[in-house]
């Protein structure tokens, strides 16, 4: 499902159609700024059986990603950000692999740089105000070599939201780079709850 990445409002309702839309029991996936998206989409709904943050933010009532951000270090890649006219983000190309991919093939990267879909930088300013993780069993995919969300907030999230957390040797991208690693933890966390 590719959510609009206009608003962190408008990703969480095109979300919850998709999940309210699935018969029987959920289990919910999120990548980067994804796990926003998850937090708020699945709050209160029975049918979500367990949360899968893929090193994700994982938010709490009122928190930003911009508030999340500024726990520890900037990553590297805050230097490869740029903007379009309308205010909308993305990885600048040339920077792409270095930063957001550095463990998939040069050419793999190039097509993911050129595919990419930017998000508006608001999405960033905004926040969620029921919070999923707080009554769903959650996992969490820590990448070790993440240079797009630092590892130790990675960390610092998937502690605090009590999940049961895997660590991969990973760029941002590790259901790329590590599709084995992160498909185990899926299937871990929709067999736990069966």
């Amino acid at each position: 499902m590719q959510i609009p990445l206009t608003s962190l409002a408008d990703d969480v309702a095109t979300t919850k159609r998709v999940i309210e839309s699935q018969k029987g029991s959920v289990v919910v996936v999120g990548h980067s700024y994804g796990g926003n998206v998850i937090t708020g989409a699945a709050a209160g709904n029975p049918q979500v059986k367990a949360l899968v943050y893929v090193n994700a933010f994982a938010p709490d009532v009122g928190e930003k990603t911009s508030d999340l951000n500024k726990k520890y270090a900037a990553p590297p890649i805050s230097t490869a950000i740029v903007s379009d006219a309308a205010n909308f983000l993305y990885v600048d190309r040339g920077k792409f692999h270095e930063f957001f991919a550095q463990d998939v093939s040069k050419a793999e990267a190039r097509v993911m740089a050129a595919t990419q879909k930017p998000i508006a930088s608001a999405a960033f300013e905004q926040s969620v105000n029921e919070i999923a993780w707080k009554t769903i069993p959650s996992w969490f995919i820590v990448t070790q070599s993440d240079r797009a969300i630092n590892p130790e907030l990675q960390r610092f999230m998937a502690k605090r939201i009590n999940a049961k957390t895997t660590e991969v040797n990973s760029s941002h991208v590790p259901f790329i780079s590590h599709p084995k690693e992160v498909t185990k933890v899926i299937e871990a966390a929709s067999t736990a709850v069966k």
